[in-house]
């Protein structure tokens, strides 16, 4: 029986350290994006952030999904 995406990432959270650390990164990010959003206006050191953050959040999920498809191989190996 295939298991959800949700439960191999929650297992990766509990067993691997890496996709443990960047998801906790990727979640910070996408906190600190949903405060800058709070803002009807942001300012130019705002928006400044706000690409950064989207940038390396982006970056983050790409190593997830790597590590991630590492394990499934893994798995059927």
């Amino acid at each position: 029986m295939d298991r959800s995406l949700e439960e191999l990432k929650q297992e990766l959270i509990a067993t691997n350290e890496e996709f443990s650390r960047l998801a906790k990164e990727h979640s910070e990010h996408k906190r600190r994006l949903e405060e800058l959003y709070q803002h009807p206006h942001l300012s130019t050191a705002n928006r400044v952030e706000e690409v950064n953050l989207k940038k390396r959040k982006l970056y983050l999920k790409d190593q997830m999904e790597r590590i991630l498809q590492k394990h499934k191989k893994e798995m059927v190996a």
